[in-house]
């Protein structure tokens, strides 16, 4: 008789389960079309499906064998014959398009699942894998009151085409404003998993400071530019223009300032554990920022930065002139450099990531492979692909399929 003849097998997880179960099938010469394997909590779950031909007395002792075998191991064991019907529908499903949906949170609770599942399944889209990215938590760190530095990743495989992408988004986005979440939704493909080139914006998204802001403090015009910096942020200004009027507020600003206020500069929480990371990956790294060249230089050094293109601050006798060098980096600036990186990294856009917070960074966002609005101003945050509001910028790293475990630093 043919059969296809799926074997569940759960309990204890020890060494060697696996073997006995599929050396009492070798004995039968059975196919395996599929297998699969979870641990939670060292608590076992394994399936095999595998194709059958055997008289109805072979197939009896085969499974007297595995019974056995999972008895000797204190394994529980059940089978189930597939219909030829539902092995085509399962078989069919392998073309389907597949997602990753990946949740990122200071400490994941059962709402949380709830909530993104409730989205998944009203969207259409049916859960193959369920992974937990983060690391192993302690009772001690469970027991904790300040768990504001914590970070928590699970990763869930889902297949299926939404109907409404967008409406789909927005559910994520309520999602994540009601639970402080963040929830990203990407293509599986190839690229996810070859990313080469990273691209950041440089002020409130690799420095927790708006630089020109930090000149204009000096300078005495601190309230007057940051006015109009959070204009041109939110998308209220055009960048251009909002640029000109700020740096005609910093003329007569001396030269002398510019290494204080560099060496100030605070990173934001999860900078120099991405970067090291990417560096140690083989990733390129590059700014791309409104702000200035001679910070992001000094980035550059302390980092390790392969690419700095910022503006250059036009300086006289000492003095910052109000002008700068060369053409000004706005929003469609970024995207151009971001075009022309990855052209002569020899890389395809679907492999470039961008990062930023600014209205002037979604050009770049838009046009790179992943699209990251860090900590963003709430026009860019609707706008973006994919959001990180809640957590620092190294859970990067779990959009790209890392674990806690894969250690790099």
């Amino acid at each position: 008789m043919n059969e296809i003849l799926l074997i569940n097998a759960s309990g204890q997880d020890k060494p060697g389960v696996t073997h006995a179960l599929t050396h009492a099938l070798t004995q039968v010469g059975a196919r395996v079309l599929d297998i699969g394997q979870a641990v939670i909590h060292d608590t076992l779950a394994l399936g095999i499906l595998v194709e059958l031909r055997l008289s109805a007395e072979v197939r009896a002792e085969l499974l007297n064998a595995i019974q056995q075998a999972a008895t000797a191991l204190d394994i529980q064991v059940r089978f189930q014959t597939i219909t030829p019907e539902r092995y085509e529908h399962w078989a069919e499903q392998q073309g389907k398009t597949r997602h990753i949906v990946t949740l990122l949170a200071r400490q994941i609770d059962a709402r949380m699942i709830a909530g993104l599942t409730g989205i998944t399944s009203k969207h259409g889209l049916n859960i193959d894998m369920i992974s937990r990215l983060s690391g192993r938590v302690s009772l001690a760190e469970l027991n904790a009151d300040d768990l504001a530095q914590g970070s928590a990743c699970v990763e869930f495989s889902v297949r299926g085409t939404p109907a409404d992408m967008a409406a789909l988004r927005a559910d994520f986005m309520d999602l994540s404003a009601e639970l402080n979440v963040d929830v990203a939704f990407q293509r599986d493909t190839v690229y996810r998993r070859n990313r080469r080139l990273v691209c950041f914006d440089m002020d409130s998204t690799l420095i927790d400071a708006e630089v020109i802001d930090e000149l204009a403090k000096a300078a005495g015009v601190g309230e007057q530019v940051a006015e109009i910096t959070e204009a041109a942020m939110r998308g209220e200004l055009d960048f251009k223009q909002s640029f000109a009027r700020r740096m005609a507020l910093l003329k007569g600003l001396d030269e002398s300032v510019l290494a204080g206020i560099a060496a100030q500069l605070q990173l934001n929480e999860g900078a120099e554990k991405l970067i090291s990371s990417l560096k140690k990956l083989g990733y390129k790294t590059a700014i791309l920022s409104g702000g200035f060249n001679y910070f992001g230089r000094y980035l550059q050094a302390k980092l390790g930065i392969d690419y700095v293109y910022a503006n250059e601050l036009d300086i006289v006798d000492g003095k910052v002139t109000g002008e700068v060098k060369g053409i000004v980096v706005d929003g469609q600036r970024k995207a151009e450099l971001l075009a022309m990186l990855a052209k002569q990294e020899g890389i395809a856009l679907e492999q470039v990531i961008a990062v930023g917070d600014g209205a002037n960074d979604l050009p770049m966002l838009s046009v790179a492979g992943l699209g990251v609005a860090f900590r963003a101003k709430p026009l860019v945050k609707a706008s973006a692909e994919h959001n990180i509001s809640n957590l620092g910028l190294d859970a990067i790293l779990y959009l790209l399929g890392f674990r806690e475990r894969d250690k790099l630093l």
